[in-house]
């Protein structure tokens, strides 16, 4: 997938992204600080926004195996599986019920795939938006800050889905987060935002280590305090 210098203006804020290759098959990361633009940018790739200028080439990827979560996830006025299915329904693929009652047991949320989905806290709103991305096998997922608000144990269990996914069925993801040791262990590629520009597109540790740019620099100095090993 290639962005094309597309442009969106929304109020006073404006996005201006140049030319960016999103590799296929590669775990890519948004980083920046509030207001830089990578909500904005994850919303035009999904075509909830429209660019203003520009384009975005999708190459074999279609509309229908793209999806995103976000930190406020909506959700269904139906039970926990009916949430998570959801996108098999609408594609008329028949879901694997056993092994999504396994991920629910897995994730901490077993027993409660009967269970009102607007009932649950945050943390398990956050699991049931990110089984319900998975469950379909989608090309292209963009985490938007969803696994921010999860205890360790579900952050390790997504985070070697996410990583089994990419290497076993070559999917496409896009992270967007504020840990940037979440950053550093699971991408390939991060892409640095500031003031609506992507002002740096490499691989992880050339940008989160060797950055020469000013506005990286300055982000990771406010934002950086150690990784572990």
């Amino acid at each position: 997938m290639k962005i094309i210098n597309v442009e969106k203006e929304i109020g006073d804020f404006f996005l201006e992204t140049g030319v960016v290759q999103i590799e296929k098959g590669c775990i890519h990361g948004f980083i920046g600080g509030n207001g830089s633009g990578k909500t904005t940018l994850a919303k035009l790739i999904m075509g909830i926004l429209e660019p203003d200028r520009g384009r975005i080439d999708y190459g074999d990827l279609t509309m229908r195996d793209i999806t995103m979560t976000s930190q406020r996830p909506y959700l269904l006025h139906d039970t926990v599986y009916e949430n998570i299915i959801y996108p098999l329904k609408i594609r008329k693929i028949t879901p694997d019920k056993k092994s999504i009652l396994h991920m629910l047991e897995v994730c901490g949320m077993g027993g409660k795939e009967k269970q009102s989905a607007r009932s649950l806290s945050s943390g398990e709103r956050q699991k049931v938006s990110m089984l319900r991305a998975m469950c379909f096998h989608p090309g292209l997922v963009i985490i938007d800050e969803t696994l921010s608000n999860l205890d360790p144990d579900s952050v390790d269990f997504f985070e070697k889905q996410i990583l089994r996914m990419n290497q076993e069925e070559g999917s496409t993801w896009i992270l967007i987060s504020h840990r940037l040791s979440h950053i550093r262990k699971m991408c390939g590629m991060v892409h640095a935002l500031d003031k609506g520009k992507i002002v740096q597109s490499g691989r992880t540790e050339d940008v989160l280590f060797h950055s020469p740019v000013p506005e990286v620099q300055r982000f990771l100095k406010g934002e950086l305090v150690s990784f572990p090993k």
